[in-house]
C-alpha cells in the first residue's frame, strides 16, 4: 500500500495567501494601535474606524476590499457561548441511540438473508454526520404547533436533510410515534401494508406519509429555495394581517454538496433583501458529496462563507468542538489557524478517515509549534477531537445566536465528518455515502465507539434498542419535546373552510358572453378581479406572477390590491398619474417575483400548502408563460404535489401556435403531456371563457370548501375570438373532459343529397377548437355532416378510461368510458386536433367507441416564429388541414 503524500507535498503549489511584509515594524505599530483602540473603546468604535478606512481605500483607488472569509475557526468565542441548558450526558446517550437505530434500520433492509433485499438502498453516513445537529434542534429549538387558538404557537417549519431520514425515524421510534415493526419496513411501503405495519418512505414524502413529513426535500436544491419562500410568505401573512407569524422560525438542515444546486443559491439575495430573520439554515459541511469531496482542492466552508456573507446573510462558522478550545488557548503563535488555512478539504477528509496516530504524524507533525500542542495527548485523544458539528455545546451556542439574531437570515456552517463514528467501515471514506452493509466486527466497533448498551449478539443481530419508559433518557426526551409544543415532524391538515361566491357574481360576463370577442387570458383576469372583491374569499387569494403581469393584462390589479413589498413603496413611480400605475405596499396582495419562475413556483407552493403549514387556507393563482412551467420547474411542481398543494397554475399564451412571432423556446406543445403524469393535478385546456369559468368555480370549491388535495393546471390563450354562451347543462361534462359543442349539417339548398350521407366527428381543445369549428362549417358546405366536441381535458378523459379499464381487469362490472358515451351521439371517423404534440390526444385512443377510426393532429416538433395562421398551416392544425384530414378519413371508410 502506497504511503500518503505528506501535507507539504500536497500543498506546494498553493499560492501564498498574503504578499510579503516589507516593513514588519510599521505593521506591528498598526496592529498594536488597533488592538489598543478596540480594548479602550470597544468593538463598535473599532468597526467604525475600519469602515472609514475601507471608504478611504476606495477613494484612493488602492484596489482593496475587505476579505469576506474569516479564519478557519469558530465565529463564536468561548466566552460568548450561551450556557448549555440541557443534560449533556443524557443528550449524548440519546444521540448515540438514534445513530444505532438508524444504522440498524438501513442495514436490516439490505440484508437479503433476513428477508430484506439488497436492492433497497438507504443511507447511514449523512445522518451519522448530522445527528448532533438534529438532536440539538429537537431538544432545544424546533417548536411544534401547540394549536390554532389565540396565543398558541403555530410551530416552526423544519426542512430535514433528506439522506438523514433514517435518523428522524429512529427518533420517532423512541418517541413512540413509530413501532419497531415499522422500522423493519424501511423503504418497503408496499410490503408493510400486508403486515400491519407502516412502511417508511426513502426520503421525506408528505404524500406517502401524510401525518408525518411536512416538506419534501429529497430532490436536492428544492428544499433550500422552498424554505426561503416559506419564510417570506410568513412575513407576507403577517404584513397583510391575516396571521401573526412573529416568533416562528424556518429551520433548514441541508448538505454542503446540495449547495451546488442552482435552486439552493438562487434566492439568497431575496432572503437578505427581505430581512428574513425568521430563517436559519444549518449547512452540514461534512465535506463530501456522493462520490467524493465537495471541494477537494479548496475549502467549501470558506467558499460558502463568502457566498452567504456577500449575499447579506449572517454567517456563523461552527468548525471545532470544545476539545480544541484548550489547544487554541495554548497556541500563542497562531500555528493552528495557519495550518488550517493551508489544509484543503480533500486532506481534511483524509484526516477524518484515519486514526489518531496518522493525524499526529501528518497534521500535528507539520512543524514544531503544532507538535508541541499535541504533546501530552494520546493517539486516542487526538482521534476523538471533535469537529464543531459533533459538539452539542458548540451547536447549541450557534443555534442560540442564530435564533436571537435580527435583521438578516442566518446560516450556520457546521463542520462534521461524513459517517461519523462508522470507523473503518466508512468514516470519511470516498464510498461512505453508499455504505449500507456492516459485518459483525464493524457493528461491535460502532457499539463500542458510542458505548451502546448492547451485547455482542444484539449488535451483530442489529437489534433495535429503546430504553425503558421510566428511564432518565426517555423521560428527558419526552419532557424536552413537551416543552417545545409536541413532536416533530408532524403534518397537520386542520383549517377552516372558506365560503365561495356564486359563479354568476364574478363570471356572469363569461357565462353569457353573447359573441363578445376576448381571450381566455383576459377572461381569467376579469374573473380574478371579481374573486378578489369577495369579502370572504378575496383576502385569501394570492395572485403570483413572474414579471409578466402587464403581458397578461393584470396591470389593473396593481391599483386594486397592490404588489406586496415588505418595506412598502419608497418612491413615486414613473406612471403615478396613470390609472394602472405601479403600486407596491406592505399589505399588497400580488407576489410579483421578478424574472424567476423557480421563485414564483416556490411562492405558489408556500401559499398552496398554507392550509397545512399554518392552519390557514390560502388560494394561489400563479400565471405564467405555459412554456416556462412544467418544462422549466417541473421538479418543483412534483414536490408541490408531494406536499398536497392546493391552488391554480395558469399556463398563459399556451400551445405551439397561439403565441405568434415568439419562436421555439416560447411556444408550448407538451405541458399537458407532463401535467397528465401528476396524479393530483387536474389539467384543463378550455377554449372558451364559459368553460374556464366552470372549471375555476369547481376548483375553488374543491380546494376551499371540500378541502380536497388537488391542484389545477389550466391553459389560457392570448388570442381574441368570439365567445359563446355556456351550453345549458354542459357544466358536468366540461369538468369530466368533453361535451358536444355543436353539429353542422349540409346546407339545405345544395341540391340532390348524396346516396349515402357522410358524417364526421371532430374533437378539439384550446386554441385549435376555433379551427375545428371552421373546418366543420367548411365540411358542411361540402355536404358532410360534422359534429364538434369541445375537449376541455384530455387527461381527465384518459384517467376515466384507465379507471374503467382497471375495473374490468379487477373483475368488477364493466362501465363504458365517459368519452365513448359522449361520442356515441355522433357517427363517422373521429378527427382530434390540438395545439400540442399528438401524444396528448393519442392518450384517449384506447377508450374510444370500438370500430371507429381515429386520427390525431398536433404540433409535434420545434416551434417557429411566424403568424398564427402560418404556424397552424405549417403544423397542419388549421381549418384547411383538418378538412383535408376529414376527407381522407371519409374516403378510407367508404373504400373499406
Amino acid at each position: 500500500m502506497n504511503a500518503p503524500l505528506p501535507l507539504n507535498a500536497l500543498l506546494h503549489d498553493m499560492p501564498t495567501p498574503t504578499p510579503p511584509d516589507t516593513d514588519p515594524q510599521e505593521t506591528a505599530e498598526w496592529r498594536e494601535a488597533f488592538i489598543a483602540l478596540a480594548a479602550a473603546q470597544g468593538p463598535a468604535r473599532a468597526r467604525f474606524v475600519l469602515d472609514q478606512l475601507a471608504q478611504l481605500a476606495r477613494e484612493q483607488r488602492v484596489g482593496w476590499t475587505p476579505e469576506l472569509s474569516t479564519p478557519y475557526v469558530n465565529s463564536i468565542a468561548v466566552d460568548e457561548q450561551a450556557v448549555f441548558p440541557g443534560d449533556l450526558a443524557i443528550e449524548e446517550r440519546l444521540a448515540s441511540l438514534m445513530r444505532w437505530n438508524a444504522l440498524a434500520m438501513v442495514v436490516r433492509a439490505n440484508q437479503a438473508e433476513s428477508g430484506g433485499s439488497s436492492e433497497l438502498g438507504g443511507h447511514i453516513a449523512s445522518y451519522a454526520s448530522a445527528a448532533d445537529l438534529f438532536e440539538t434542534g429537537f431538544n432545544h429549538f424546533f417548536r411544534a404547533r401547540e394549536g390554532l387558538g389565540e396565543g398558541q404557537h403555530r410551530g416552526d417549519l423544519v426542512f430535514f436533510q433528506p439522506h438523514s431520514a433514517p435518523g428522524v425515524y429512529a427518533r420517532a421510534y423512541l418517541e413512540g410515534r413509530l413501532a419497531e415493526k415499522d422500522l423493519g419496513f424501511y423503504r418497503q411501503e408496499l410490503s408493510a401494508t400486508g403486515q400491519g405495519a407502516q412502511g417508511l418512505s426513502s426520503y421525506p414524502h408528505p404524500y406517502l406519509m401524510p401525518d408525518f413529513w411536512q416538506f419534501p426535500t429529497g430532490s436536492m436544491g428544492i428544499g433550500p429555495i422552498s424554505s426561503i419562500y416559506h419564510a417570506r410568505f410568513m412575513h407576507y401573512l403577517t404584513h397583510r394581517r391575516l396571521l401573526d407569524c412573529t416568533g416562528r422560525k424556518v429551520w433548514g438542515v441541508f448538505g454542503d454538496g446540495e449547495m451546488d444546486e442552482p435552486e439552493s443559491m438562487s434566492a439568497l439575495t431575496l432572503a437578505a433583501r427581505e430581512g428574513l430573520d425568521n430563517l436559519v439554515w444549518v449547512v452540514n459541511c461534512n465535506l463530501q458529496r456522493l462520490d467524493g469531496p465537495v471541494r477537494g482542492n479548496g475549502r467549501i466552508i470558506d467558499e460558502l462563507e463568502k457566498l452567504f456573507a456577500g449575499a447579506g446573510w449572517k454567517v456563523i462558522k461552527l468548525v471545532w468542538g470544545s476539545d480544541w478550545d484548550g489547544l487554541f488557548a495554548r497556541d500563542l503563535t497562531g500555528a493552528l489557524t495557519q495550518a488550517f488555512a493551508h489544509t484543503v478539504d480533500g486532506q481534511m477528509q483524509t484526516f477524518a478517515a484515519k486514526d489518531g496516530r496518522f493525524n499526529r504524524d501528518n497534521f500535528f507533525g507539520q512543524n514544531a509549534e503544532l507538535a508541541r500542542l499535541a504533546q501530552g495527548m494520546s493517539d486516542e485523544q487526538i482521534d476523538r477531537l471533535k469537529r464543531g458539528g459533533h459538539d452539542l455545546v458548540k451547536i447549541h451556542a450557534a443555534y442560540a445566536a442564530a435564533a436571537r439574531h435580527t435583521g438578516q437570515p442566518t446560516v450556520i456552517l457546521a463542520h462534521t465528518k461524513k459517517g461519523y463514528g462508522m470507523g473503518s467501515a466508512g468514516q470519511g471514506k470516498m464510498t461512505t455515502h453508499s455504505q449500507k452493509k456492516f459485518d459483525g466486527e464493524e457493528l461491535i466497533e460502532f457499539r463500542n465507539r458510542f458505548n451502546l448498551p448492547l451485547s455482542d449478539e444484539q449488535a451483530k443481530n442489529l437489534s433495535f434498542y429503546k430504553p425503558a419508559a421510566d428511564s432518565a433518557e426517555m423521560q428527558y426526551l419526552h419532557a424536552r419535546r413537551q416543552a417545545l409544543g409536541g413532536y416533530l415532524p408532524k403534518r397537520e391538515t386542520v383549517a377552516d373552510t372558506v365560503a365561495v361566491p356564486a359563479l354568476p357574481t364574478y363570471a356572469g360576463f363569461a357565462l353569457s358572453a353573447d359573441g363578445k370577442e376576448m381571450s381566455t387570458t383576459m377572461a381569467f383576469v376579469r374573473m380574478l378581479g371579481g374573486l378578489l372583491k369577495d369579502a370572504s374569499l378575496g383576502p385569501r387569494i394570492v395572485p403570483i406572477v413572474a414579471d409578466e403581469a402587464r403581458t397578461f393584462g393584470m396591470a389593473n390589479l396593481f391599483k386594486q390590491v397592490g404588489i406586496y413589498s415588505s418595506v412598502g413603496q419608497k418612491y413615486a413611480p414613473e406612471d403615478i398619474g396613470s390609472v394602472l400605475s405601479y403600486r407596491e405596499a406592505r399589505d399588497g396582495q400580488i407576489l410579483e417575483e421578478g424574472i424567476s419562475e423557480a421563485g414564483a413556483l416556490a411562492s405558489w407552493t408556500a401559499a398552496a400548502t398554507s392550509y397545512s403549514v399554518h392552519g390557514l387556507a390560502m388560494l394561489p393563482f400563479y400565471i405564467y408563460y405555459s412554456m416556462f412551467g412544467f418544462q422549466r420547474v417541473g421538479d418543483q411542481i412534483w414536490a408541490a404535489a408531494d406536499q398536497r398543494a392546493r391552488g391554480f397554475l395558469l399556463g398563459a399564451t399556451s400551445g405551439r401556435t397561439t403565441l405568434g412571432g415568439e419562436g421555439l423556446q416560447h411556444q408550448d406543445g407538451s405541458s399537458h403531456l407532463v401535467a397528465a403524469t401528476i396524479p393530483n393535478c387536474k389539467a384543463y385546456d378550455p377554449a372558451f371563457a364559459c368553460e374556464l369559468a366552470v372549471i375555476i368555480d369547481q376548483g375553488v370549491r374543491e380546494m376551499m370548501v371540500e378541502q380536497q388535495d388537488v391542484f389545477y393546471y389550466v391553459t389560457l390563450m392570448n388570442e381574441n375570438y368570439a365567445q359563446p354562451d355556456l351550453r345549458p347543462g354542459a357544466e358536468a361534462n366540461i369538468l369530466k373532459g368533453c361535451y358536444q359543442f355543436s353539429s353542422y349539417s349540409r346546407t339545405p339548398d345544395m341540391g340532390k343529397p348524396p346516396e349515402k350521407l357522410q358524417t364526421i366527428t371532430l374533437m378539439g381543445s384550446g386554441a385549435i377548437l376555433t379551427e375545428v369549428i371552421k373546418a366543420a362549417q367548411q365540411l358542411a358546405a361540402q355536404g358532410i355532416e360534422a359534429t364538434v366536441f369541445s375537449v376541455t381535458s384530455w387527461s381527465e378523459l384518459a384517467r376515466d378510461g384507465a379507471a374503467c379499464q382497471q375495473r374490468a381487469l379487477a373483475g368488477e362490472p364493466a362501465r363504458e368510458t365517459f368519452v365513448a358515451q359522449q361520442l356515441s351521439a355522433s357517427e363517422g371517423p373521429i378527427i382530434a386536433a390540438t395545439d400540442y404534440v399528438r401524444a396528448v390526444p393519442e392518450s384517449i385512443r384506447a377508450f374510444l367507441p370500438p370500430g371507429r377510426s381515429y386520427l390525431t393532429l398536433g404540433t409535434d416538433g420545434f416551434g417557429r416564429s411566424d403568424t398564427r395562421a402560418a404556424l397552424r398551416g405549417f403544423f397542419g392544425v388549421d381549418a384547411a388541414s383538418i378538412v383535408k384530414a376529414a376527407l381522407h378519413q371519409l374516403d378510407v371508410s367508404l373504400r373499406a
